[in-house]
């Protein structure tokens, strides 16, 4: 799977909205066959930033979602809500989806 982790500084004014700013977006890519999953987080220490973790099943998937006109979209309607450009860690991983974190493991007998 392509797995992504991006970093988006939002304009302070625009903070609150962000979810419903992406909402277009972020309901498209979740519907997209190609996509695990695309989660929105807001940081704890840093309000005006929301941290967006996604995975699609390959590269064929992850090429169709850049391709997608709800991207094109997203390219044109996202940056002016933003004070600095996203950055990102984008890496392939030989897994579809999450493992079990066994550090933390939760007993439930």
């Amino acid at each position: 799977m392509i797995f992504i982790t991006a970093k988006f500084r939002v304009r302070p004014e625009d903070a609150d909205r962000w979810p419903e700013i992406s909402r277009t977006f972020t309901e498209a890519t979740r519907a997209e066959p190609g996509c695990l999953w695309f989660d929105w987080s807001r940081s704890l220490d840093d309000p005006t930033e929301y941290v967006l973790v996604e995975a699609f099943r390959d590269a064929e998937a992850g090429a169709a979602h850049v391709q997608s006109a709800h991207f094109k979209a997203a390219q044109r309607d996202l940056p002016p809500h933003l004070v600095a450009t996203p950055r990102i860690v984008n890496t392939v991983l030989p897994q579809d989806d999450w493992s079990e974190l066994g550090e933390m493991a939760v007993d439930r007998s």
